[in-house]
C-alpha cells in the first residue's frame, strides 16, 4: 500500500485499474459493419503536436485549437486552417495535456512545474506539491490546478502568485488520468473522490459538495470512485461519472443532487437537453433520459473498441475508439452515421469543437479536423 505523505509529495504510485491486467484475455471487439455514410464530412487540415495519453485533451478557445504532446510541444493552431499560430518545445515531459482561455496556455511538466505560456512565449513558472494528471483548466483570469493528492489550487495567470489552495484528505491510490475540473457561472467545480464539490474561485471555500458514488470495494484499487474528466455541462447542471461505479447530475446553482445511477464506464460522459451519452467498460453505448437519469436506449455495436469520452453534436454525438476510428452515431439510437479515420492510433480523449470543426488528437499526437458538407 502506498503512504499518503508519500502521494502529497509526488511520489505516489498510480493505480490502475484496468491497467492491472494479468487477467483473462480480453473479448474481440465486435466486427464493424460496412461505413454507413449516411451523413457528410471533409477533413480540413492535420497537424502533428507529439506523441499524447489520456491526460492529452485538444482544448477550442478563441478560434485557436490548443494541444500539447507529452515530449513537452505546446501549439496553438488556427481552427480555420490548422496553420500554427505559435509552437513552443519545453523539452521536458508532461504529465498533462494543455488548458487555455484562448490567451493564457499552462502545462504540467513530469517534474510537477506549472508553466503558463502566452503568444508562443513561456510566462512564467512555478513548482507544484504533489503530481497531476489533469490538465490546467484556465479561466477568470486564474489558472487552476489538481493535484495527484486531490488538492485544488489557484494561480494568477499573469505572474503565477498562488492564490489560494483547497486540501483534502489523500486516498491511498489515485487514477492517472484527468480528474473533472470545470468552471460553472461563478463556481468551480472539482470531482473529489466519489464527491462532486462546487468551490468558490476567490478563495477555494466550499459551498457544497454532493456525492455521486460510495465506494464499496473490498481493497483499495475496488473502491476508486474518483469523478473523471470530461464532464456534460448544460447551463447550472452538470452530469458526470464516477468511475467504475455511477452517472449522475448535480445542480450546481443549488448545490443537489438531480439523480444518480449505477453504471460500470471509465470515461466522461457529454450529452445535450435531452439525453446524457457514455459507454460501459465493455464498450456498450447508453444513453440515458436528462431529466431522470431513467436509461433511453443501448447499442452494443461497439463492444470492446475501447471508447473514449463522447461529444454531443446536435442530432449525432462523436467518440473515438481503440483503432484511431471516429465515430458518428445517432443521438437517438447509437446507430452509426459516419466513420471517420485518423492514424491508427488509439483516441483516448473526448473530441473538440473548434467553430463548426470536430477536432481530435490520437495518441501519436495527430491532431485531425473535419467540417460537415
Amino acid at each position: 500500500m502506498i503512504r499518503r505523505h508519500l502521494l502529497a509529495l509526488g511520489m505516489a504510485s498510480v493505480a490502475l485499474l484496468a491497467a492491472c491486467s494479468s487477467g483473462p484475455k480480453k473479448p474481440d471487439p465486435t466486427p464493424l459493419a460496412p461505413p454507413a455514410a449516411l451523413m457528410g464530412t471533409r477533413q480540413i487540415w492535420t497537424a502533428q503536436v507529439g506523441e499524447g495519453g489520456v491526460g492529452f485533451v485538444p482544448v477550442a478557445a478563441g478560434g485557436r485549437v490548443f494541444a500539447a504532446g507529452s515530449a513537452g510541444v505546446v501549439a496553438a493552431i488556427d481552427a480555420a486552417t490548422g496553420a500554427d499560430v505559435w509552437r513552443v518545445d519545453l523539452r521536458t515531459r508532461l504529465s498533462a495535456g494543455v488548458g487555455s482561455d484562448g490567451q493564457t496556455a499552462a502545462v504540467i511538466t513530469g517534474e510537477n512545474l506549472l508553466v503558463a505560456l502566452a503568444d508562443g512565449k513561456e510566462r512564467w513558472r512555478v513548482r507544484l506539491a504533489a503530481r497531476s494528471f489533469t490538465p490546467p483548466l484556465v479561466a477568470g483570469g486564474r489558472v487552476f490546478v489538481f493535484t495527484a493528492d486531490r488538492s485544488v489550487a489557484a494561480y494568477d495567470a499573469a505572474n503565477g502568485a498562488r492564490l489560494w489552495g483547497q486540501t483534502r484528505t489523500a486516498d491511498p491510490l489515485v487514477l492517472s488520468r484527468p480528474a473533472a475540473l470545470a468552471a460553472v457561472g461563478d463556481t468551480l467545480v472539482a470531482g473529489v473522490s466519489g464527491r462532486l464539490v462546487g468551490l468558490n474561485p476567490d478563495n477555494g471555500a466550499v459551498r457544497w459538495e454532493v456525492p455521486v458514488a460510495n465506494a464499496r470495494g473490498t481493497n483499495e484499487v475496488e473502491r476508486l470512485i474518483d469523478i473523471v474528466a470530461p464532464v456534460g455541462r448544460l447551463g447550472n447542471e452538470v452530469c458526470v461519472r464516477a468511475y467504475g461505479a455511477a452517472v449522475g447530475c448535480v445542480d450546481t446553482l443549488r448545490g443537489q443532487p438531480v439523480w444518480t445511477r449505477a453504471a460500470q464506464g471509465t470515461s466522461g460522459v457529454h450529452g445535450d437537453d435531452r439525453l446524457l451519452f457514455g459507454s460501459e467498460s465493455d464498450g456498450t453505448l447508453i444513453a440515458w433520459r436528462r431529466g431522470d437519469g431513467e436509461p433511453a436506449w443501448r447499442n452494443e455495436h461497439l463492444k470492446y473498441h475501447r471508447l473514449a469520452a463522447p461529444l454531443a453534436l446536435g442530432r449525432v454525438f462523436a467518440l473515438g475508439d481503440g483503432n484511431g476510428l471516429v465515430h458518428l452515431l445517432s443521438r437517438e439510437d447509437g446507430s452509426e452515421m459516419t466513420r471517420l479515420s485518423t492514424d491508427g492510433s488509439a483516441i483516448v480523449s473526448q473530441p473538440a469543437l473548434a467553430g463548426d470543426a470536430l477536432v481530435v488528437l490520437t495518441s501519436r499526437g495527430g491532431l485531425y479536423a473535419w467540417r460537415p458538407q
